[in-house]
């Protein structure tokens, strides 16, 4: 009796499998959050946003999203005494890319001091964060502590959907090709 593979199937399986592997390690990236800086007011003078910013928490893997006038606007990243004097001359990095659509990434944890240079942080518009990371994932309560089979975690994500994944993966491959 001869067995008949049909290839195309196959592919389909392996593409699936490759699916879900891909969505499985991309998880990570969707815990992320993108602030847009002083809300519908937007990168502008007469905001406060040392009130904006207060009640928020900033994380690693988060981006700042700054909405303003790119003719006359900037967004410069500096230290912690050139932010109390609004001195623009020193600026660690500048964010402006000309669009008035501009992104940082807080990529790591640490204080970051934001301001708006040609006269406008005088005006207030300066933004101090501090960015931490992630806390863990609270403890579940339906483990028992004792339990002799061990939970795989990675930076406080269950990683069991990952190992099925390539193990499905595996199969395919075996099976298929």
């Amino acid at each position: 009796m001869e067995v008949v593979r049909r290839s195309g199937s196959g592919c389909l399986s392996m593409a699936v499998a490759i699916m879900c592997a891909f969505v499985v390690v991309m998880v990570p990236g969707v815990l992320a959050t993108r602030w847009t800086v002083g809300g519908n007011m937007g990168w502008n003078t007469n905001v406060n946003y040392t009130v904006w910013a207060q009640d928020k928490h900033f994380y690693n893997g988060d981006w700042l999203f700054f909405v303003y006038d790119r003719n006359q606007m900037n967004v410069l990243e500096v230290n912690k005494t050139d932010y109390e004097s609004c001195n623009s001359d020193n600026f660690l990095h500048n964010w402006t890319t000309g669009a008035g659509r501009d992104v940082v990434p807080l990529n790591v944890t640490r204080n970051y001091y934001i301001i708006s240079g040609k006269g406008f942080c005088y005006g207030g518009m300066k933004l101090a964060i501090h960015v931490e990371n992630l806390p863990p994932p609270p403890a579940s309560n339906l483990l028992n502590e004792k339990s002799s089979s061990p939970i795989l975690t990675s930076r406080g994500m269950i990683v069991l959907p990952m190992v099925l994944a390539i193990g499905a993966v595996w199969d395919a491959f075996l099976r298929y090709w």
